[in-house]
């Protein structure tokens, strides 16, 4: 398998509708999921979408949080891969919530993104067995991070406050303030969305 070179923010690869797969199960398919994988985990995100290496293809890749109540507090919380083909995401409510994330092709920023607080999404698997699921939470926040890039969105589009823009090297001092209890900045999320 092999690491691909990431698009960053400003290729036109970006900025389009990715196309529909025919065949999940295909050879250069398999190929490709493999290759996002391995590219994700080596640039240390919790997801990626083909067109983030230059394939304009509906599939993406994300890892979100196992639920674990046996798990102690100071565990690392485990991960469950999804694969997803030709994805299809609806909103389950009109609830919105704003939580940082961060973006492979935008490298170096963190920015404060509305998204839906929970949703429901459908799509084909690598075997071409159907998934159909509704989440919330963080969970919720990945897929319509990663699906978004299908549309040629990136995150910075979504934003509604461009002074919530930051560099990660200044990122910290939010996490402070919010940590401040005479502070006035809104609660940090210390988890984030990087895909």
């Amino acid at each position: 398998m092999a690491i691909l070179k990431i698009a960053r923010m400003g290729h036109p690869i970006l900025m389009r509708r990715a196309q529909e797969v025919d065949d999940p199960d295909a050879p250069e398919n398999r190929y490709l999921v493999h290759n996002l994988i391995e590219t994700m985990a080596d640039a240390r995100g919790l997801g990626l979408a083909a067109p983030q290496v230059h394939v304009s293809k509906r599939v993406v890749v994300f890892q979100t949080p196992v639920d674990d109540p046996e798990r102690a507090a100071d565990e690392p919380a485990e991960r469950e891969l999804t694969v997803l083909f030709n994805p299809v995401i609806e909103p389950v409510s009109d609830e919105i919530v704003y939580g940082w994330e961060g973006c492979l092709s935008v490298p170096e920023l963190r920015g404060e993104v509305p998204r839906h607080a929970a949703v429901r999404y459908r799509g084909l698997t690598l075997d071409g067995g159907a998934i159909d699921r509704t989440v919330d939470g963080m969970h919720a926040r990945v897929v319509q991070h990663e699906c978004d890039h299908l549309d040629g969105i990136l995150y910075p589009m979504r934003m509604t406050d461009m002074s919530k823009l930051v560099f990660e090297s200044e990122f910290h001092h939010l996490i402070e303030a919010a940590r401040d209890p005479d502070s006035h900045e809104e609660d940090t999320e210390e988890e984030l969305v990087d895909g």
